[in-house]
């Protein structure tokens, strides 16, 4: 800390108040869902889902299939399948095709740009000497950024609910294990589900997020952090590799299909959980220690 910093918070008291902090975390908010950016990212998300339930029902509008009738055995297929009898396994549907892809580039560019674009900007110092303190600024920004996971994984959800509603019958839900249950508690089970997703981008987001303290540039920070992610989901499909698939943070965000079976099947949601917690604590850690070493010039 530089000794601009300490003056500052030794002189004003504001800087160790909880509520100073919490205002520094609603003005995170603001300024993460306020840019136009992040706007349209959200705005992809839920556009995406109204074309898959479009495509569907055209698909399907002939009394054919979903899925054109490939097994396949991918979770993505299986759903689509089931989404002509009932609107709400658009939201299964949507959560299987949009985590591989859509969901961690929306979460990679905001976590990339959480350091890194302030810097770029001119206003990292500013917030520094604000004062906010940058133990405390850092969380904030990574505390924006598993809301924008929240945030994105819900747009997603609620846009394939409302389209699901709106162009398929509603009701009764088939279990994976082949079990029915009523609609209320296949309802509870998508909203437990969108919770699990959202965990799921955790890891990815802590990253981005250390990522984001070794440049000064959003736009690099962005790339690279996109770039990590691409790279492990190709790692993560290589046989020869698979020794190291469990370690990867890609490798158990499909194990949430297991709450679509009766009964619940935990195991592969808690490896998830487990494996997101860790990638949190080694990169969270290693943001901190970086972000309040390094030298800030702009």
């Amino acid at each position: 800390m530089s000794r601009a910093e300490t003056t500052v918070r030794q002189e004003n008291p504001r800087a160790r108040s909880p509520l100073w902090t919490l205002g520094l975390l609603r003005s995170e908010l603001t300024t993460t869902f306020r840019r136009w950016r992040t706007l349209a990212l959200l705005a992809v998300l839920a556009a995406v889902l109204v074309l898959i339930g479009i495509a569907v029902k055209i698909e399907t509008g002939d009394g054919s299939p979903a899925g054109g009738g490939g097994g396949g055995g991918g979770a993505g297929p299986a759903f689509l399948a089931q989404i002509t009898n009932n609107g709400l396994f658009l939201v299964f549907a949507a959560l299987a095709a949009t985590l591989p892809v859509f969901l961690p580039m929306a979460v990679g560019v905001v976590a990339g740009d959480a350091v890194a674009g302030e810097a770029n900007a001119g206003t990292l110092r500013y917030l520094l000497v604000a004062p906010a303190g940058r133990t405390r600024l850092l969380l904030a920004k990574f505390t924006s950024t598993m809301v924008f996971c929240l945030v994105a994984t819900l747009v997603v959800a609620v846009s394939a609910l409302v389209t699901g509603a709106l162009l398929f019958p509603l009701g009764e839900v088939t279990t994976i294990s082949g079990t029915r249950i009523g609609f209320g508690d296949g309802l509870v089970r998508a909203v437990l589900i969108a919770a699990v997703v959202a965990a799921s981008l955790v890891g990815l987001a802590a990253i981005g997020l250390f990522v984001s303290t070794l440049t000064n540039s959003g736009v690099a920070a962005m790339a690279t952090t996109v770039g990590l992610l691409i790279t492990v989901q190709i790692l993560d499909t290589v046989p020869q590799l698979d020794a190291i698939h469990p370690y990867l943070f890609t490798h158990y965000w499909l194990s949430f299909t297991d709450l679509l079976r009766e009964p619940l099947h935990w195991d592969g949601v808690l490896d998830n959980l487990g494996l997101q917690a860790l990638y949190a604590a080694v990169f969270g850690s290693a943001a901190w220690a970086r972000f309040t070493t390094k030298d800030i010039t702009a």
